[in-house]
Order: C-alpha cells, then sequence, then structure tokens
C-alpha cells in the first residue's frame, strides 16, 4: 500500500496567517501548528484486536485587540478557512473583556538559540507488523506468568508530532515531539525506540503484578505508616506543583498561597525541574510562549523558591515569567514544569518498610480528592499490607487520607528514583497516616 503524507505546516504559512491578522486589525498575533503522526496495535489473545493509524494538521491562532484576546483552531488547512480564521479571531477579540495582564511574553526573555542539542527526536518508526509481533510478546509473557488467568490485551506505538510557533513581536521556531479479579499492567514511554524496555520484560511485569494482587484482604481502619511506591508516589506530590501555579495564586486558591520561602517539605527535600535532561519528556529550550528555559529548584531543602509562571500571572502578580508557559492550539497559556524529579534518599523501598516494620504499601491508587484553599487531600488505595517490614497479604477497598501541609513535612524518601516519564519521584514513606478500611 502506498501512503501519500499531507505536507506539514510550513513556517511561512505561519508567518502569512501572523500579517493577515494585523492587517485585519490585530495588535498582535500569535499562530501555532501541530503535525502529528502516530500508529498503535492492540493484540488480544493472541489475535489482532486493532489498529489505529493517525495523520493530523492543526492550526491555531490567538490574537491581542488591546488587552482583548480571543483564539481559534482548524484541521481544515484550505485557503478560505484560513481568511475565515483570522475574520473570527480579530472579532472576537474586539468583542472580548479586557484582561490587564493578557500579552506576549517579554521580548527580552524569548529564546534566540543557538539551541543545545537535547536528542529529542528518534526516527524509529516500527511497521504495524514489528507492533503486533511486540504487541503479542508482551501479552504472552504476562500470561506465561503462573496464576494470570487471561488478558486485557497488549498494546505498542508510535507517535511523532512537529510544533511550531510564530508570533508578531519576533519568534518562530521548530519543535520535534516523539508514546474477583484482580488487574496488573505495566506501560513504558520513551523518546527514542533504544530505550524502551524489551516487550518480555513489560509483559511478565504486569503478569506478576496482577498474581500479587489476587485474594485482597479488607483491613480494619486503623493509623499506620504508609509507603506510596515510586510508581505512585508522584500522585501524593502533584498537588503540592498545581498549588505553586501562578494561576491558583494569583486567584488565591492554592494552600501554598503563603508559604513563599518557608519550609513545606521535609529537610533534604529537593525537587528539581531541569528542561535540558537530554532526551527527557518534557525536555524543550523553551516554553510554549518561546520564552528561554532554565533549570529550577521548585523545593530547595523543603523550602517553596518559586511560583510556576507565565507570562499573564507574572503580569497579574508584578513578576517576570519562569518559563513555564503551556498551552495548546487554541486558548491562552497555562503553566505546566517540564522535567520534574524529587531527589532520592538512601534507603530501598525494602528499607522503608524494614524501618515501618508494620503498615501499608500502596501500589494503586483512584479518585483522589483534593481541597485546594486547605490542602486536605484524601484517595482509595490498594496493596499490600506489611509487617515486620516483609509484605504479608494484598489488601483493597482501601482510603488514605491527611492534610498535605503536615505530610509533605513528614516524607521520607527511598532510593528507589527512575526516570520514566516528566514526573519522577522515588518510593515516599509517611509515618501515622489515617486508614480508613473495614
Amino acid at each position: 500500500m502506498t501512503e501519500t503524507l499531507a505536507a506539514p505546516v510550513s513556517t511561512d504559512l505561519l508567518n502569512d496567517i501572523v500579517k493577515a491578522a494585523l492587517k485585519a486589525g490585530a495588535d498582535a498575533a500569535e499562530a501555532v501548528s501541530a503535525d502529528r503522526r502516530s500508529l498503535s496495535v492492540g493484540v488480544r489473545n493472541g489475535k489482532l484486536e486493532d489498529v489505529e493509524r493517525e495523520e493530523s494538521r492543526d492550526l491555531g491562532l490567538r490574537v491581542f485587540v488591546g488587552q482583548r484576546q480571543a483564539s481559534v483552531s482548524a484541521s481544515d488547512l484550505s485557503p478560505a478557512t484560513q481568511a475565515r480564521l483570522v475574520e473570527r479571531a480579530v472579532a472576537m477579540a474586539r468583542l472580548a473583556p479586557e484582561d490587564p495582564h493578557a500579552g506576549f511574553a517579554p521580548e527580552e526573555r524569548l529564546a534566540r538559540g543557538p539551541f543545545i542539542d537535547l536528542d529529542l527526536f528518534d526516527p524509529s518508526e516500527r511497521s504495524a507488523q514489528t507492533l503486533e509481533q511486540v504487541s503479542a510478546e508482551a501479552e504472552a509473557s504476562a500470561l506465561a506468568v503462573p496464576g494470570v488467568a487471561r488478558s486485557e490485551g497488549g498494546h505498542a506505538g508510535w507517535s511523532s508530532t512537529r510544533w511550531r510557533l510564530v508570533t508578531s513581536h519576533g519568534f518562530g521556531v521548530i519543535a520535534e515531539k516523539d508514546g474477583a479479579m484482580e488487574r496488573g499492567g505495566e506501560s513504558r514511554s520513551t523518546r527514542h525506540l533504544s530505550d524502551l524496555p524489551g516487550a518480555d520484560l513489560i509483559g511478565r511485569t504486569a503478569g506478576e503484578r496482577a498474581v500479587a494482587r489476587v485474594g485482597p484482604r479488607k483491613i480494619a481502619s486503623t493509623t499506620a505508616p504508609v509507603i506510596f511506591d515510586n510508581r505512585m508516589a508522584g500522585q501524593i506530590v502533584s498537588p503540592a506543583i498545581g498549588a505553586i501555579s501562578g494561576p491558583s495564586i494569583a486567584r488565591g486558591t492554592s494552600f501554598l498561597k503563603d508559604r513563599m520561602g518557608q519550609r513545606v517539605f521535609a529537610e533534604g527535600v529537593t525537587l528539581i525541574d531541569d528542561p535540558f535532561r537530554p532526551r527527557g519528556m518534557g525536555s524543550t529550550p523553551f516554553d510554549d510562549e518561546g520564552v528561554a528555559v532554565q533549570k529550577h529548584a521548585l523545593f530547595d531543602d523543603g523550602v517553596l523558591t518559586t511560583w510556576l509562571l507565565n507570562s499573564a500571572s507574572a503580569r497579574q502578580l508584578g513578576l517576570e515569567t519562569t518559563g513555564h508557559a503551556s498551552r495548546g492550539l487554541a486558548g491562552p497559556s497555562g503553566v505546566s514544569t517540564h522535567n520534574l524529579h524529587m531527589e532520592p534518599g538512601e534507603r530501598d523501598l525494602a528499607g522503608l518498610m524494614a524501618d515501618a516494620d508494620t503498615g501499608l504499601l500502596v501500589t494503586s491508587m483512584f479518585g483522589p480528592s483534593l481541597n485546594g484553599n486547605t490542602g486536605d487531600w484524601s484517595a482509595g488505595v490498594s496493596g499490600f499490607w506489611f509487617e515486620n517490614g516483609v509484605i504479608a497479604y494484598p489488601v483493597s477497598e482501601v482510603t488514605v487520607a491527611g492534610k498535605l501541609t503536615d505530610l509533605y513535612l513528614r516524607i521520607q524518601r527511598g532510593s528507589d528514583l527512575e526516570f520514566r516519564g516528566g514526573f519522577n519521584v522515588p518510593s515516599l514513606m509517611f509515618d501515622a497516616v489515617a486508614i480508613a478500611g473495614k
């Protein structure tokens, strides 16, 4: 079969749209495009179940008329659609309410290059036949684990996205981005195929996790040490990241809004946001407003050092952007981190359990609930009860709860930090956590 692929959106086209918006009455304009290609294959019970192929080109336009802004997006890139896109965006901006903090990033903060090579793009593209083969291999490895009864399928795929940003005040570059029975699973995503673990290992790990959870018990409500394994621990840390986002601080809806320069985490806890990690899932030389990025210790030795700011929230707070703008094709920028990780401690998971002696090891979490103003947090969890530092039996239908500002000060870090994605945390232990069971 021969495929004819649509040509990527060119930088010239984006420049033309920005010029058209200015000619139509916009005081400033910003155009972005995303060209995405992906292929995924699913296998179930050794048989091909689904094949999905995507080829898409999308365009977004944001315009400013004074302090009024509007954004529109489209997937049809015909000349007629481009003209309507510009016309509608400018008309919408003229009717929008004024926002005194709206606007582009300051020109002096824009990334100008040359940029260091972060090794972010791998041109490898596995065929559908190869993806089917590795999906089947992963599933077969899981089914081969004694005790595994059935499978919900194995899946493999790749994706590639080309993102462009052009603004009317002098920024235009290209970035590349590459994707009662008990369940268990394992998945990995990397930028480079060579960094991906083998299908056999992924399948076997999924099977072993499922078998380990068979026959869970309910436990009585109690207060005990709780350990979140390194795959789950990020979910108890992530509310702190949301709480230091500029928009939350500007709205006053953050349980950390008055804690700048104060201790939030226990001594020794450092969270680093590093946009320059080679092959990192969140690596980039600039944010989604074109601002040059830098490495930050968001929390240094437990102390809060910075907010996460885009240009709008920075203006609202009377500060400067920190290079954390994040946006899609339409709408104004939000904020996000790049490659975030917590520095590890000295004890492995077994060491944490040995120190705790008796408690709960959390390996799965669902339905977390957070009061953003107070930091009160709870989540449904399952995992394993351990005694004398050794896993005793699996448990389910358990809820853990606490006030994050208290829990964070009692964090004990494991040594098992793994760089698996854009947010990586070692196993974390908390003493005396409220556990609701039967």
